[in-house]
């Protein structure tokens, strides 16, 4: 393939990932250079399938496409049967779907979704030309079932606020913004510090708790005083809400199972964006990208670790600022789309 570079995304839903690494964070500045790239969604049905596929490898032969996580059934058989049309093929990938597939400490909706994928994943492999994971240890779980792998960390695609909000102390008429952003597969991981947010909430009166959950929200925090469980938003909406929001600390408590050791360091990204500092599992990706009491926290998995951890940024509000400070600088170096604008300017105008 010569000439301009084409990319589609063929969209099985994973617009965050998407997003992330490639849609908002890398493919304008493509743009801007020739390239043209767009995201065409995918049916789950195999009639929409036949209906699209003949048009679509018309309109679209020789172009590269990005196949981010999954396809549905229809789609990767069509793929398959029409693999010689298109050029080059990558696949984005940012969780371990097998290990998430057997992890009895995630929702069995999810694990039941998760192992779906999973049995379609040497297929969506052997059509691809390179391998895109997210972090060094998800690159190392690929790197046995497929002969090119890459790393591709996460990008941040949201300006970053003042940090305005620290100059106020925290007191029962102004509490401190404490947010849990997780999704549900990392409900246990929440319940494992929640003697430490029990102690928190119910000892002090100057800190206000969100866990953006819903009606997925643990009972034993939702009694909590000052707890707010505003529903999860979808992606775009949670983009704006991030814009808006304002926390002061942000939590990403994780344990060690074989699904979390394939994350990557996106939530010290995204606590960032809100302007807040984090405090963090002390183990990988965090133990990366986070250096301890200068630009977050690393606890350890004990409550006691977790609720010391609030007590020191609670009770040392300027030392806590110069932190969140530091925190927003080097998410602003680790989370520069330009790397990710780089890595897939080296894939373009080759001929495949």
């Amino acid at each position: 393939m010569s000439g301009q570079t084409h990319w589609v995304i063929l969209s099985d839903g994973a617009r965050p990932t998407e997003d992330i690494y490639f849609y908002e964070s890398a493919a304008p500045a493509l743009h801007q250079q020739g390239s043209l790239s767009e995201r065409f969604p995918v049916s789950r049905s195999f009639g929409a399938a036949r209906l699209h596929g003949p048009s679509f490898k018309r309109r679209y032969a020789g172009v590269n496409l990005l196949l981010c996580r999954s396809l549905p059934l229809s789609w990767l058989r069509w793929l398959e049967r029409n693999r010689n049309t298109f050029g080059y093929i990558v696949y984005l990938i940012d969780d371990d779907i097998a290990a998430a597939a057997v992890d009895d400490t995630l929702p069995s909706a999810y694990r039941k979704r998760m192992a779906g994928i999973a049995s379609l994943q040497p297929r969506l492999l052997a059509l691809a030309d390179e391998v895109v994971a997210c972090s060094d240890q998800l690159a190392s779980y690929f790197t046995p079932r497929h002969a090119n792998v890459s790393v591709l960390t996460p990008s941040l695609l949201a300006p970053l606020p003042s940090q305005a909000h620290f100059t106020v102390t925290p007191s029962a008429e102004t509490p401190w913004q404490i947010g849990f952003h997780g999704t549900r597969a990392h409900l246990q991981d929440l319940l494992h510090i929640a003697p430490a947010l029990e102690a928190l909430q119910q000892q002090r009166d100057d800190t206000e708790l969100e866990i953006m959950l819903g009606q997925h929200m643990p009972k034993r925090l939702a009694a909590l005083p000052r707890v707010k469980a505003p529903a999860p938003l979808p992606w775009q909406a949670f983009q704006q809400y991030q814009r808006e929001r304002r926390l002061h600390i942000g939590l990403a408590p994780l344990l060690a199972t074989p699904f979390n050791q394939g994350k990557s360091f996106i939530k010290f990204l995204d606590i960032a964006a809100m302007g807040g500092i984090g405090i963090y599992s002390n183990r990988y990706p965090y133990t990366e990208v986070v250096r301890h009491g200068e630009n977050g926290l690393l606890v350890e998995d004990s409550p006691d670790a977790w609720q010391a951890a609030f007590k020191q940024l609670l009770d040392n509000t300027e030392a806590t600022a110069k932190m969140a400070s530091q925190a927003a600088r080097d998410a602003l170096s680790i989370g520069d789309p330009q790397k990710v604008i780089t890595f897939w300017q080296s894939r373009q105008g080759r001929d495949f």
